[in-house]
């Protein structure tokens, strides 16, 4: 598929199957998405722009790399945004966080926000948004057209599962965003839920119903 990434490294596969179990535990859970979340955040920016710097090391003085340009920010589309971020932190500290609060409408399937804060400057910062699972790609796709709406150009979309429906639908309103995601399941059931799956992230990740 045009403008979809599908990150299938070993470790990343190995630890999406025991996620998927419905017998692993919340905390197990919850530490292996934060493990993929690292694992994730390596290729959504391997490149990304490098400039130098003058250090010494304790040999000598050398020109070394260093990320350019302004903080990237890390987008998370709540609450089950928030599995993914945390890891993703934990690699670039220094990242600028924005927050978009939706849920979804369990009958009509489309995405109600209720809370938006983010960084200023999204013209200038690569901006990338996380949520687990890219279903109806209603969340996603309202919650990038809002990074957009405050001026974000420069926008990226990280999940851990999608679903062909919600592919099609997200590259529809945003066809030059590009999709990284561990998975590409094989469709949405009658609930708007991607099968296989692995459930409700945001359930798995917090032991709620």
């Amino acid at each position: 598929m045009h403008n979809v990434n599908v990150i299938d490294h070993p470790l990343i596969q190995h630890k999406l199957t025991i996620m998927r179990n419905v017998d692993t535990p919340t905390a197990v859970f919850r530490q292996l998405l934060r493990e993929i979340s690292h694992l994730l955040c390596y290729e959504v920016t391997r490149d990304i722009k490098l400039t130098t710097k003058t250090i010494h090391t304790p040999m000598q003085e050398m020109q070394a790399p260093t990320l350019a340009g302004k903080k990237l920010v890390f987008a998370s589309i709540l609450r089950a945004g928030n599995g993914l971020l945390e890891g993703m932190l934990d690699l670039v500290p220094s990242a600028r966080v924005a927050h978009v609060g939706l849920y979804r409408d369990h009958d009509t399937l489309e995405a109600i926000e209720y809370y938006y804060k983010a960084p200023v400057n999204l013209q200038d910062r690569l901006v990338i948004a996380v949520d687990p699972m890219l279903a109806t790609s209603n969340s996603a796709t309202a919650a990038i057209e809002k990074l957009q709406n405050s001026g974000a150009k420069n926008i990226r979309f990280l999940c851990l599962l999608a679903a062909p429906e919600g592919i099609k639908n997200f590259q529809e309103r945003l066809p030059d965003v590009p999709i990284y995601t561990a998975a590409i399941d094989e469709k949405l059931n009658e609930k708007g839920y991607i099968v296989p799956g692995l459930g409700d992230a945001g359930d798995r990740m917090y032991g709620t119903k």
